[in-house]
């Protein structure tokens, strides 16, 4: 929760970023920074350790949305000038913006005055139950009954096999002791973040529920590899189909074949694109699938096979692999 002297710090300046800025680039300016200012690489600095803790309190506020909402408002709220102990603090903002100054015994006798961070709450859409009697912030100033809120959102994590990550699949999530059935969408990949819905904590006073965040792990495959919509594969390829080309199959996630031209002198790690193999998007799009090869050569061959690949060894002395290699390696 928020706290009073989110009025004398300016976590935007700290972070090097505008008021604006997206959370993409919080988190890149906060990134570049960590790595300057981390302690592992500035030993007894203390000076680079003071701007660690700097950097770090500030994106840990600026990276949470409802934090974000909330350092805006009050930095707003003060026009972003600087509070002393001496100065008028949180309760006179709050007590001109509700008209309730104290008296020299407390507050007015019309209940207790809320706190701070249950002004915040209420600001925020997340409002504490309400004490009894006159008391609390639907029975102060005269602004009456609380209205709808929202539910609060829940996070989760989430781990599939990559099968279920292609096809999409209905899980059951357990949420403090709830089952909870969720729909997951096909074509997900590792780490994406899932926004279901309703599905979490219920709203209050007719407010509309909260929702789920669920973070996704796929397992990986020995094979395939995801990348959005498009599919990755490696396929392991003979020497002679390297040196002379080839066409061969390559599986498909629905069990089928797509043929795939090699091309004479091809190399390990060459990757050719094979378009609309990929998995189904949304709106109709079809991602693609890479082929990456990997030339397989075998720990053992035959009389006949090692004397032929002797006769190219003997037909190719003038050809040195390595010859641009050597000289790029020279300094």
């Amino acid at each position: 929760m928020a706290s009073q002297d989110w009025m004398n710090k300016d976590f935007y300046q700290a972070l090097g970023v505008s008021k604006t800025a997206s959370a993409e680039e919080i988190k890149s300016a906060y990134r570049k920074l960590a790595r300057k200012y981390h302690p592992d690489r500035n030993p007894g600095d203390t000076a680079a350790e003071a701007k660690f803790k700097e950097i770090s309190e500030a994106y840990g506020v600026l990276k949470d949305d409802q934090e974000r909402k909330q350092y805006d408002a009050i930095r707003s709220m003060s026009g972003g000038a600087r509070f002393t102990p001496g100065s008028g603090g949180f309760e006179d903002i709050f007590s001109g913006m509700f008209n309730q100054g104290r008296s020299q015994s407390g507050y007015s006798t019309m209940g207790d005055a809320p706190g701070f961070e249950d002004i915040l709450k209420n600001m925020f859409g997340q409002g504490a139950p309400q004490p009894n009697g006159a008391g609390g912030f639907g029975g102060f100033g005269g602004f009456g009954k609380r209205g709808p809120e929202r539910g609060g959102d829940i996070k989760a994590k989430a781990q599939l096999t990559f099968r279920q990550a292609v096809d999409g699949a209905t899980i059951t999530l357990n949420i403090n002791g709830k089952p909870i059935t969720a729909r997951i969408p096909k074509g997900v990949t590792d780490g994406q973040k899932i926004r279901l819905k309703g599905k979490g904590h219920p709203g209050t006073n007719g407010g509309a529920n909260g929702d789920l965040l669920v973070t996704v792990s796929v397992e990986n495959h020995p094979v395939y590899e995801l990348r959005g919509h498009d599919l990755y594969v490696n396929v392991p390829i003979s020497f002679d189909e390297a040196l002379l080309g080839a066409i061969i199959d390559v599986p498909m996630l629905n069990g089928d074949c797509v043929k795939v031209k090699i091309p004479q002198g091809s190399t390990t790690g060459k990757t050719m694109r094979v378009r609309g193999k990929g998995l189904d998007g949304a709106n109709g799009k079809v991602g693609d699938m890479y082929v990456k090869l990997t030339i397989n050569v075998p720990g053992e061959v035959s009389d006949e096979a090692r004397r032929a690949v002797e006769a190219y060894r003997n037909a190719t002395t003038d050809i040195d692999p390595r010859a641009d290699f050597i000289k790029m390696t020279r300094i």
